[in-house]
């Protein structure tokens, strides 16, 4: 394969592939806009190792047991759509009864209230991580005639990809977020059931 297709191709693939990971940076970010760069790097580094190791598990899947593989497909839109709403909705639910404290609460100056619910725990993070990569092992198919070098590097590219877009939605996340601190948490639930829908709907109908 010619190497600036193959790095044109894996650029691509990886844009593709972060943006829903991306949506979910973003809604992060709004939950937390207080976020230091640690913890934006450490949450974006947790979506870059799902979505380089997924094609890969997918790869070495179709080359060993495609049947099995083939046999899961299906149930990945399912499997994606569950995890964000269970995410999502228990994000939404917090947020609207934040919104109502604070709505009944004084607020000092006449200015909104900041969000305190904060961001996503490391299991929160874990199923965040699975649910906007699990997609990804589709591209095993994809990457299927590759050498396993190439696939390695073809998957490390689609992390680092995700890792850059990741840091970016976190970052515009919070911006919005320190300008929206009383509906953070319920735009970042929405956001999180709109991204299983539209991976259940595209998985299923298209």
């Amino acid at each position: 394969m010619n190497l600036l297709l193959f790095f044109i191709n894996s650029i691509a693939l990886g844009i593709g592939l972060a943006m829903d990971a991306f949506s979910v940076s973003l809604a992060n970010g709004l939950k937390e806009p207080a976020m230091n760069k640690k913890r934006m790097l450490s949450i974006a580094g947790v979506f870059s190792v799902f979505q380089c190791l997924m094609p890969l598990t997918g790869y070495f899947l179709v080359h060993t047991a495609a049947e099995l593989f083939t046999s899961i497909l299906p149930f990945i839109p399912w499997i994606a759509l569950g995890l964000l709403l269970f995410i999502g909705g228990k994000m939404l639910l917090e947020g609207i009864s934040e919104f109502r404290e604070a709505k009944n609460a004084d607020v000092r100056d006449g200015e909104p209230a900041a969000s305190t619910i904060g961001g996503p725990g490391f299991r929160e993070l874990m199923v965040q991580g699975i649910a906007t990569s699990i997609d990804a092992l589709s591209v095993g198919f994809t990457i299927v005639k590759y050498q396993v070098l190439s696939a390695v590097i073809a998957s490390l590219i689609i992390g680092i990809i995700t890792l850059v877009i990741c840091l970016a939605g976190l970052r515009l996340g919070k911006l919005f977020g320190m300008r929206l601190s009383r509906y953070a948490a319920i735009l970042g639930g929405l956001i999180l059931t709109g991204i299983g829908l539209e991976i259940w709907i595209t998985g299923v109908f298209f």
